[in-house]
């Protein structure tokens, strides 16, 4: 008989747990006060479960021919001795596939293919109701990549009024080929619909964050790669670039205006 996936992931009662002392952590070290003592963990790609919870997504669910696969890795003993601060995690997922923007034969009203792209696992319940985090205390979404150079999206889902929103920011790599890190702050996400942004705007539910993925929405077509190992959100960033504030991060209004970050 096969163990099924369910019985493979943490039981509610561990999850509650877990739960309950991250709870008993704030309030018995005055966080609400005091501010958090330290960053919060929001997902690890460190096994292969975590990355086949995930949700992948392409164009090919409409027709299309873009191919997208999400794999875990692990990293040689010889890269992980080496003394550069470039050098990989122990493990880490691996984005990739290839970008098509043919548009399928047999369905004549898909006018726009040519995507890809993952999300986090809707989170499991626990005793004290539906997974959610609250990222309200922090004021960076950080996460450690190693990007092709391409014009990823960062996308953050929301418990919010409209289920179809998005808030998005480019993932903007200083060092395509590198590992590095790359800080985003929360109040800098845009709020998008279908891939246009939303108007007016409103600030990110911080209180009730869902998912967090990552999209290729470029259009260009040809091979992509992007490696993650993990995200979190913090208030004391690493020496990092910091993305300039006037980059075009490729999101359009409906009157085909560029944003600007």
């Amino acid at each position: 008989m096969r163990t099924t996936q369910q019985l493979l992931r943490k039981s509610l009662w561990t999850r509650s747990f877990d739960e309950l002392k991250r709870r008993s952590s704030i309030a018995w070290n005055l966080e609400a006060v005091k501010g958090p003592k330290g960053p919060r963990p929001l997902y690890e790609f460190n096994d292969d479960e975590s990355i086949r919870d995930c949700i992948l997504m392409s164009d090919d669910l409409i027709g299309g021919s873009s191919k997208s696969q999400l794999d875990y890795t692990v990293s040689s003993p010889t890269t992980l001795s080496s003394p550069a601060t470039s050098s990989p995690p122990p493990s880490y997922a691996r984005f990739h596939g290839s970008i098509s923007t043919a548009l399928p034969s047999d369905r004549f009203k898909i006018k726009r293919t040519g995507y890809a792209a993952f999300r986090t696992p809707t989170q499991a319940p626990t005793l004290f109701g539906k997974s959610i985090w609250d990222i309200d205390p922090y004021t960076y979404l950080a996460l450690r990549i190693k990007s092709d150079g391409r014009a990823y999206f960062v996308n953050v889902q929301t418990e919010g009024v409209e289920p179809t929103d998005l808030h998005q920011h480019r993932l903007f790599a200083k060092r395509p080929g590198q590992w590095e890190t790359v800080l985003i702050k929360w109040n800098d996400f845009v709020r998008t619909n279908y891939g246009f942004v939303v108007e007016p705007q409103t600030e990110i539910l911080r209180q009730r964050v869902a998912t967090v993925g990552v999209g290729l929405t470029d259009r260009v077509e040809g091979p992509f790669e992007l490696c993650i190992e993990r995200v979190w959100a913090t208030n004391d960033p690493p020496d990092v670039d910091v993305p300039e504030l006037e980059q075009q991060g490729g999101l359009k209004t409906k009157k085909g205006k560029n944003i600007k970050w």
